[in-house]
């Protein structure tokens, strides 16, 4: 009988084992699919992050001449703004 009860533990235990370790295997293969999954995630949204960068350069040029013509507008208008009140002045 009592070499019974030690089978069965025996069995039990390598069952135990058995398991343990095809659900670790298991658990592995899916941590590294998820890995190269969020991988290739990571480089389309790198791609667009860079794309994206482009445009706003290229929006902050636009921009930032548009202000030039501005502040040169504003200055030529000053300076008629001066001579009116100037002709005005007598």
């Amino acid at each position: 009988m009592e070499a019974q009860a030690w089978t069965a533990i025996g069995i039990l235990a390598a069952t135990l084992l058995g398991v343990l370790f095809y659900l670790g295997n298991r658990i592995d293969a899916l941590g590294s699919e998820m890995r190269s999954q969020f991988q290739a995630q990571g480089a389309r949204f790198d791609s667009r992050i860079d794309s994206m960068s482009a445009r706003i350069d290229a929006l902050n040029e636009r921009v930032e001449e548009q202000g030039r013509q501005l502040g040169n507008r504003i200055y030529e208008l000053a300076v008629k703004l001066d001579d009116h009140l100037r002709w005005h002045a007598g």
